[in-house]
């Protein structure tokens, strides 16, 4: 998905968004952090994370798991 703002200056930005999931045996919250600590290593200009699910996986229901969706600018190529 792909969403698109007029920035000061007049430039149009594009937005898009992806969605990834996190994991950890602490919290849900700590699933959401991992999630957005992973996009990091990759994505530069995040501009919000929305947690939109949360929930517990394994044998015996001891990790958390976080589904975040993640925004963030895409960068224009200057020639």
């Amino acid at each position: 998905m792909v969403a698109t703002r007029q920035p000061k200056g007049g430039r149009l930005a594009v937005t898009k968004i992806i969605e990834v999931v996190g994991s950890s045996p602490e919290s849900s919250d700590a699933a959401a952090k991992a999630a957005l600590d992973e996009a990091r290593q990759s994505l530069r200009n995040i501009k919000a994370v929305d947690v939109v699910s949360t929930g517990l996986r394994g044998e015996n229901l001891d990790e958390w798991r976080a589904l975040v969706r993640i925004s963030f600018l895409v960068d224009r190529v200057t020639d």
